[in-house]
């Protein structure tokens, strides 16, 4: 994080949402990790496409079953934004460890922005996105732009 101190509401968002997260992928409970978004949330994750709503995206949580035995999440770097009372932006980097059901483990840090919104019950995702960091810029090179 920058010099600057985040806003304590926008840290313990994201804090709860991390703990919360981790909980449900201890053993992998789809049902668990899909409610910690809202019934609209927009979630991009590691796989093609994106997934609109509570239901799409326990449906791609559900598409790794099988796969993992358990999974940590720490986000980490993260910058920090009060958008509105009871909405929160992060954006940083999601550090993953997966122990895979197979055997072994393996670890993964992707980009992350996460929009966080207050609702009754707690701290809800409403946009997920994590992606690759690219190695270089997405720049084509000048002949492929036709010049």
């Amino acid at each position: 994080m920058s010099d600057l101190k985040p806003p304590s509401e926008a840290e313990a968002a994201l804090r709860s949402v991390e703990r919360d997260w981790n909980a449900a992928a201890k053993d992998w409970n789809t049902v668990g990790l899909a409610a910690l978004y809202t019934e609209d949330a927009v979630f991009y994750g590691g796989r093609p496409g994106h997934s609109v709503g509570r239901t799409q995206v326990r449906a791609y949580f559900e598409s790794y079953t099988g796969m993992f035995s358990t999974v940590r999440l720490a986000l980490v770097d993260q910058e920090l934004r009060v958008l509105a009372d009871g909405v929160c932006l992060a954006q940083g980097y999601a550090a993953f460890d997966f122990v895979l059901a197979a055997g072994g483990a393996t670890r993964a840090v992707l980009r992350s922005t996460l929009v966080l919104v207050r609702r009754p019950e707690g701290w809800r995702i409403a946009q997920h996105h994590f992606s690759a960091t690219p190695a270089e810029p997405p720049i084509p090179p000048p002949e492929a732009a036709g010049n």
